[in-house]
C-alpha cells in the first residue's frame, strides 16, 4: 500500500515535466492553501576521501548555502527569501522553483497554516507507536533521518503555554513550530538526507485533517524524556 501511495504522489508532483519540488510546492500552496517558500538548499563543499587509509574513492560533501560555515541545519531553513515571503500564490511559487528547481519546500507554520511538533527520530517512532496503541488519530508526519515532525492544527502561545506548564519537565529535544516557525516538507533534500512522509496525507484536493496539539503532547513529552540521549542537539 505504501508503494502505491508513493507512486501516486510521484505522479502528482511530476505532472507536466515539473520538478518534484515544484509540483509539491504548487499542490501545498494552491490545493491546501499552505504558505510555502524555497529553503536555502545545499551547495558542494568539495571532495573528501571516503577512506584515506584504504585509498578509496573520494566523495562529494554538501554544505548549507547560507553564509554560516557551521550551520547546524544545512539546507533546512529559509534565508533569501525570508520566512515572511511565504505565499500561496501559484505565480510566485512557479517563479521560485523554476529558478531553483531543487530548492527544499518550506512550510511557514502558524496563523491559519498547520503547526507542528518535532522530536528526534527514535523518540518519534516510540511516540507514534504509543499513540497508535491508544487509538489516537494522527495527521501527516514528516520524517528526516534525524527528526520527525507531527503536523497539528494551528495553536496559539497561550494554549501551548498551558499545556507545557502542566508537564513536570519538557526536554529541549522537543520543539514546537507555531507562529513564526517553519517545517521542511517532502520531497526536499537537506543536509541530513531526504525528507519524506512517515505518515502520508491523503492525495486529495482537500487539505489534510490535523489533530489538536493537546491530543499528542503528553505522548511526545514521554517519548522524548525516556529516549537515551534525547537528541537535544539542534539538527534536522
Amino acid at each position: 500500500m505504501r508503494e502505491i501511495l508513493g507512486r501516486r504522489r510521484k505522479l502528482l508532483f511530476r505532472r507536466g515535466g515539473r520538478s518534484a519540488q515544484l509540483g509539491a510546492a504548487l499542490h501545498y500552496a494552491t490545493e491546501w492553501q499552505w504558505p510555502v517558500l524555497p529553503g536555502v538548499g545545499l551547495r558542494s563543499a568539495g571532495r573528501q576521501p571516503a577512506g584515506a587509509r584504504l585509498g578509496l574513492v573520494e566523495r562529494v560533501t554538501r554544505r548549507c548555502s547560507c553564509p554560516d560555515p557551521d550551520c547546524v541545519v544545512p539546507g533546512a531553513h529559509p534565508f533569501d527569501p525570508g520566512l515572511l515571503a511565504a505565499t500561496t500564490d501559484a505565480r510566485m511559487v512557479r517563479w521560485w522553483w523554476t529558478n531553483r528547481p531543487d530548492a527544499p519546500v518550506v512550510l511557514a507554520t502558524g496563523d491559519r497554516a498547520p503547526c507542528a511538533v518535532s522530536l528526534p527520530a527514535v523518540a518519534g517512532a516510540r511516540a507514534l507507536a504509543a499513540l497508535d496503541h491508544f487509538g489516537v488519530r494522527l495527521g501527516p508526519v514528516v520524517a528526516t533521518p534525524t527528526r520527525w515532525s507531527l503536523l497539528v492544527s494551528p495553536y496559539g502561545l497561550p494554549e501551548l503555554g498551558e499545556l507545557l506548564h502542566s508537564q513536570d519537565w519538557v526536554p529541549s529535544s522537543l520543539r514546537f513550530h507555531g507562529e513564526g516557525g517553519y517545517v521542511v516538507l517532502p520531497p526536499s533534500q537537506i543536509g541530513s538526507g531526504r525528507v519524506r512522509w512517515e505518515r502520508p496525507p491523503a492525495v486529495t484536493p482537500a487539505a489534510p485533517w490535523l489533530p489538536k496539539v493537546a491530543t499528542i503532547v503528553d505522548a511526545l513529552v514521554t517519548a522524548s524524556t525516556s529516549t537515551p540521549d534525547g537528541g537535544s542537539r539542534l539538527a534536522y
